[in-house]
Order: C-alpha cells, then sequence, then structure tokens
C-alpha cells in the first residue's frame, strides 16, 4: 500500500511519542473496544494477543478494512495464515503477498508485538481485525478524535 494513502496518519517516530496505550486482543475483541486520539498525536501502541487465534491491529477506515479483508482471505487460501499460526517463511513467496503495511500488524496467539502511529487529521477511523469472520464477529474498535 502505498504510504501516500494514508491521509489520516503516518508511521510514528519514537522520539516523538506523547502517550502509550495498551491493546490486548482476545478471540474477536479488544481491550479497551475506544481510544481517543488527537490531531497530531503520536502514539506508541502495545498490542498483546492473549487469544487462542492470530489476530491483526490495523488502524484505518471502514472501507479500507473491507478492501482488506480480500487480501486476508488470499493469505489463508494460499497457506501463509492458519488459525493459530503465520507461516512467515512463505510470505513474499506465495504470489508476492506480504503484510507490511504500516498501520498493521499481525501478531500470533501468546504473542506481543508494537506499533507507533502519528494521527493526522479527525476522520472516521476504526482499528479492527480483518482475518476472515473476525471482523464481522465484532472484533474492532473506535478510534475517537478529541480536541
Amino acid at each position: 500500500m502505498d504510504l501516500n494513502e494514508f491521509s489520516f496518519g503516518s508511521v510514528g517516530i519514537s522520539s516523538e511519542v506523547t502517550r502509550i496505550i495498551s491493546i490486548t486482543m482476545d478471540d474477536n475483541s479488544y481491550t479497551p473496544q475506544v481510544i481517543n486520539v488527537k490531531s497530531g498525536e503520536v502514539i506508541h501502541f502495545k498490542i498483546k494477543n492473549i487469544g487462542d487465534a492470530v489476530h491483526e491491529f490495523n488502524i484505518g477506515k471502514k472501507t479500507m478494512h473491507i478492501a482488506h479483508q480480500e487480501e486476508m482471505q488470499q493469505m489463508m487460501d494460499r497457506g501463509i495464515l492458519e488459525f493459530d499460526k503465520i507461516n512467515h517463511h512463505m510470505m513474499n513467496t506465495k504470489g508476492g503477498m506480504s503484510h507490511d503495511d504500516p498501520n498493521s500488524i499481525l501478531i500470533e496467539p501468546g504473542k506481543s508485538g508494537e506499533l507507533i502511529w502519528r494521527f493526522q487529521e479527525s476522520q472516521d477511523l476504526e482499528y479492527a481485525c480483518n482475518i476472515p469472520g473476525h471482523y464481522e464477529s465484532g472484533m474492532f474498535g473506535a478510534v475517537n478524535f478529541k480536541p
């Protein structure tokens, strides 16, 4: 994905982090389910997957999530993603698919990851897991912009 497509934000720099937010992913839910941010704020997300399945933390617009779900289905169809593991050795070799967008991270059960994001202008955003069936089961949260 072209970084210019992200009108709502960009990769953050660790020296500019204004706040840390911890996110816990369980099977088909996030805690917290709502985060409040300010335009220009740089957030360091610390994300832990306590569920039994692989989950994704992806910041974007609803339309982006819907489009990304098709890509995630292709990754599952090609064996790159399984229920409880990511076959990293297959990334970029099975039809050129990878999961390296700067607004997103895939995390296996029992593991943690981090993402630093600079929020730009106020827009309708959410964070979501786009693995097939997860979004539809309610695995998304709201991003609210506050003054």
